[in-house]
């Protein structure tokens, strides 16, 4: 009895091990498509590389000062902890 669980176990488990890839083509198609995103892949890496160091290496440009309205910044009273938000940074 113990022998023969064991061997239908065995049989189900190399069936249930046993994988196809999903698209359910032959092989030489998906070796074919295997190679083709390999090429992208070789060909976007660099590009995109090439791409952040040209972007990273522009300095950055601020926007001009703005204006200090009269209606900004009201304070009726003082914060515990200075004139200032606490996260508020002085410029």
């Amino acid at each position: 009895m113990l022998g023969a669980l064991r061997q239908s176990s065995r049989a189900a488990v190399s069936m249930v091990s046993k994988r196809s890839m999903s698209s359910g083509v032959s092989l030489a198609e998906e070796i074919k498509e295997m190679k083709k995103w390999k090429v992208i892949t070789i060909l976007a890496v660099p590009v995109c590389a090439v791409k952040a160091f040209v972007d990273l290496s522009h300095e950055e440009h601020h926007a001009a000062e703005r204006p200090e309205y009269p209606y900004l910044r009201i304070r009726s009273k003082e914060f515990p902890w200075g004139d200032d938000g606490l996260f508020e940074v002085k410029h």
